[in-house]
Order: structure tokens, then sequence, then C-alpha cells
């Protein structure tokens, strides 16, 4: 989950790293206030996941109350690389003297958290690892050790700080990695990280990425959300605890694990290039446990997506038989039936594993007319893409 910017400053905030004084308001007129207790000027930034807001006209500097509320009023409602500027925040204005870059990341490839940091900060990251990649420093960092005091020096020193500083961006340093460890964020960034004209290092702008996964022990993390840009089927999935992402396409997906349903995306894209170019319309794991309570939020869920024209469930047994998901799948669609919802989009389900044969018979006897047994996942596929190019 990426947060705004000012939510990234309040988490910086909370764990002792320096920053400045700021406020978010959604209306012109609320700048004015805000701007006084600021100290009469403000700087104006549209708060959008996304980069590129200076360039865009996302940040301005206000000299007054008065310049504060027309600058707002310029940038709410902005168009911002396809994201609409909804809030501002107004925050106090610094003399800069310095730019810098630091962050800590999870390292995928090499399996291990991930330092850099840079005196080439204020610009895009991207561009001084392209250009100039040798001011761009890379260190690894040890989970169970994490940025140490001789950590944060060896970054420091591995970037070429100013040696006047390096003890302040050394401190910075271990703020912001209680902060990635705490928060359980997978990105954790300051760009730029100053030098005021007084010699303090600040947390100008910040950029964090917390993990949703770890969401069961960082109920905090809740309020945090973008509600209003979030999909609203994606959000009634997770309402529910399902795994599910909208895609642009026909076919709705459900499959039992999440590799599944990967190989079952790419197979159903492949069918449908001989059905008018039909793609898959979400992804959606149920998990192990697909008992009829779990498919019928599932087929709710996708049956609800308008794009949707028909819904391959695929599913290998193991844990959970194929006996079970069938008779999941049959009650179902009885327990959408009775809740007044109207199925009316045809269903292709393969199933495979354990108990298939008996899953299979339950599924024929039931005889539903919107149901079609397809027994290979290829031919579960190309049934699913040729009803959706049909309707």
């Amino acid at each position: 989950m990426d947060l705004f910017e000012y939510q990234a400053r309040d988490l910086f905030a909370k764990h002792g790293v320096p920053v400045l004084a700021g406020e978010v308001i959604e209306t012109p007129e609320a700048a004015r206030e805000v701007t006084e207790r600021l100290g009469g000027r403000a700087v104006v930034k549209a708060q959008v996941k996304v980069g590129g807001r200076g360039k865009a006209g996302g940040v301005k500097l206000a000299s007054d109350p008065a310049d504060a509320v027309a600058k707002a009023d310029a940038i709410l409602g902005m168009d911002i690389k396809g994201h609409t500027v909804h809030k501002v925040m107004l925050a106090e204005t610094a003399d800069i003297a310095e730019e810098y870059y630091v962050s800590f990341l999870l390292d995928r490839t090499n399996r291990t958290f991930l330092a850099m940091a840079s005196v080439e900060g204020g610009v895009e990251i991207e561009i001084v690892a392209e250009e100039n990649p040798d001011a761009l420093a890379k260190i690894p960092v040890d989970a169970n050790e994490g940025c140490t005091p001789e950590k944060a020096a060896e970054i420091v020193a591995a970037a070429k700080f100013p040696a006047e500083i390096a003890d302040q961006v050394a401190d910075v340093l271990q703020k912001l990695w209680t902060v990635f460890i705490k928060e359980d964020a997978l990105l954790v960034e300051v760009n730029p990280l100053i030098k005021s004209g007084d010699g303090k290092i600040i947390a100008l702008d910040g950029k964090v990425s917390l993990d949703e996964n770890a969401e069961f022990r960082q109920p905090d993390h809740a309020a945090l959300e973008d509600k209003d840009a979030a999909n609203p089927l994606e959000a009634a999935a997770k309402a529910k605890n399902l795994n599910y992402v909208k895609l642009d396409g026909e076919v709705g997906i459900i499959g039992n694990g999440a590799g599944l349903v990967m190989s079952t995306l790419d197979v159903v894209a492949y069918a449908g290039e001989k059905h008018g170019g039909v793609k898959p319309a979400n992804f959606l794991d149920i998990g192990g446990g697909a008992s009829a309570e779990v498919m019928a939020n599932g087929l709710e869920i996708i049956l609800g997506d308008p794009d949707v024209k028909s819904v391959f469930v695929n599913v290998f047994g193991g844990i959970t038989a194929c006996d079970e998901v069938a008779n999941g799948i049959v009650q179902a669609l009885e327990l959408l039936k009775s809740k007044g919802e109207v199925v009316s989009k045809p269903l292709v389900v393969r199933l495979d594993g354990n108990n298939a044969e008996l899953g299979r018979k339950i599924l024929t006897d039931a005889n539903h007319p919107l149901v079609q047994r397809v027994d290979t996942m290829d031919g579960a596929a190309d049934k699913a893409a040729e009803l959706a190019a049909a309707k």
C-alpha cells in the first residue's frame, strides 16, 4: 500500500525523523488559516501517489495566506498522470542549501534489505542511477543486524556525504530504518533529504510503501487506506478476505492457489486470441478453503463486475477435495439466488486432483443451466473465452 506524502511525513515524525510542519486540506479557503499558522508562507503540494508533481505544476510556493488560497484552488482538481488531486498539503518553507537522497527497500532479487543513498538528491533517482551510477551508493542491510550506528556510518561514507553532516545523516538513517521495520514497510524513501541554511538535516519529501501482508499486526494502517481511490470491487473483495485484483478483460477467474490462478490467466489470454481478443477480467484466489460461503463471496464479486461475460472456475483438489468445491459451487449459486442475486453469466468449471470424479458427478447431477463442466484446463479456458465473446 503506497502512502500519500503527508502520511509518510506523519510516520517519519512518529519515529523521530526531522520533518517540517504541515497540514492537509481539501478546500482552497482552508489554506488561509493553515498558512497563517505556518508563519505566513507555505509550500502547497498536491497529494497524489505518483512522481513528477513539480513538473506538472502540482507544487507551488505561496507568499502569503491569500496566495495560498489561490495556489490551492489551482492545484485541487488537477489531473497529474491520471491521478486527480483531492487533497493538498501546506508545508512550512525551508531555506535549502543542499539536496540529498536516502532510502531503504526490500531487495527481492538478492533476498535482503538494501540501503540507497546519494548526495545528488532532488531529482528522480532513476535519472541519477542511469546518468551517474557511481553517485548512488547501494549497501545491503542484514535483516538480523539492521541499520546499526556502524552500518549507518558505512552508508554515509559510501555515498560521500560531507563530514560536517555525517553524524546527522547517520542519525536520520537509523530513524528511517526504525520506520521501515516498525511499520512493516517495503520502501521508505526521502527525496530530497535537505541540508537547511542553518545546517540542519530535514526530510523534505517522503515516500512509503507498506506491506499489506502485515496488516494483521498493524491495525492502525487501515486508517491509511485511500478508500476514495480504491476500486470498489477490490474493496468489496478485501472486506470478504478475498485475494482479488481487477483486470481489463471479460472472463472472470476463480482458482485455488496463486500459482494456478496465474497459469489460468495465461491460458485464458492465449485462448482469447482465437475469440476476438478476450482477456481475463480478474485475479481471484480463494485459497484452500473453498466452502460454499467462500465460493459465494467469490462469485458475488466477479458477477458484480459489469465487464465479466463468463466465469472460469479452475480448481485443483488437494487438501480441499474437489467434491467439497463442487458442493460449494452448487450451494453458492443457491445462496446467491436466495439473496436475490440474479446469476445470468455462464460458468465453466474444471476440476482435477483429489476426488475430481466425485466433484464432476456432483456438478453433472446438479444440472444447473448456467454451469458447464470441462475436464481439461485448455478446453475449459477455450469454452470460457468462447462464451465471453458470444455475449
